[in-house]
């Protein structure tokens, strides 16, 4: 656990592993709807305190959950930056040549960064408490109904299943390449604009090989075990629902009707 990343899946007992993976994966759609009605930030520390306590039911500690953020932390500067200079609306706050920021631009920023850590924590919770297999049967099951027109649900399942899992392998070489770069005297944080566009080229370049070679590998190694996806199967594990994935989702209906509510009365 030391080594938490975002798409990993760590092998613990909990009441949050336990519960059946279509659950987890309608509970996260639902969550992520909610996430984008205008609640206040009121609406946001309860459904904050609604994450942190599937965090703790988890049993994954908080500090690892923030690690999982720690990559995103660039982009989601990078957004907030753009977005407290455009956004010109409200009582003008600061003033510097060019640069005026507003009231409204603050607090629109800071739903932002409150919307972006809800989802990547989210995300990370369900990855973290659900097994590939899992994944793709629960995805699989909730794309059944689309079969009979000719949707390919299990094609599109184990896609997503698949790139889900590839996210932390991804990251891992990241480090290693940026590692590696900076050995040679390749500097990513600093010198011109156009040294950190070369800086950057020097790392996606590897990055794009590795990955279509680590797909290459994936598929080879499918194709020899004689993998079909048109082929009908029997399934070893069959998923049941229990009365605690009943009572999980209700509380997660009563969140997501609380931030409709107030985001309609505030």
């Amino acid at each position: 656990m030391n080594n938490m990343m975002f798409g990993k899946y760590i092998p613990i007992d909990s009441f949050i592993h336990r519960l059946d993976p279509r659950l987890k994966i309608g509970s996260l759609l639902l969550l992520l709807i909610a996430v984008f009605f205008d609640a206040g930030f009121i609406g946001y520390a309860v459904l904050g305190i609604f994450v942190i306590m599937m965090a703790l039911m988890s049993r994954i500690k908080i500090s690892q959950i923030l690690k999982a953020v720690k990559p995103m932390l660039f982009m989601m500067a990078f957004l907030m930056f753009f977005n407290l200079l455009f956004i010109q609306q409200g009582t003008l706050l600061f003033s510097l040549g060019f640069i005026k920021i507003y009231d409204q631009a603050v607090f629109q920023t800071l739903y932002i960064f409150i919307r972006l850590i809800l989802i990547i924590v989210m995300t990370t919770i369900l990855t973290a408490t659900t097994k590939p297999l899992d994944l793709t049967l629960g995805i699989e099951h909730l794309l059944s109904p689309f079969k009979r027109i000719g949707f390919p649900t299990h094609e599109v399942a184990m896609m997503i299943s698949i790139a889900l899992r590839f996210i932390p392998t991804l990251l891992e070489e990241t480090q290693r390449i940026m590692k590696a770069q900076a050995s040679r005297g390749v500097e990513f944080s600093e010198g011109s604009l156009k040294d950190k566009i070369l800086s950057i080229v020097s790392l996606i370049i590897p990055l794009f090989i590795s990955a279509f070679q680590r797909a290459e590998d994936l598929a080879n190694a499918m194709e020899s075990r004689n993998y079909n996806p048109e082929a009908k199967r029997t399934r070893y594990k069959q998923l049941k629902w229990k009365l605690a994935d009943t009572i999980a989702f209700s509380s997660v209906i009563l969140i997501c009707s609380a931030m409709v509510i107030m985001s309609i009365v505030l």
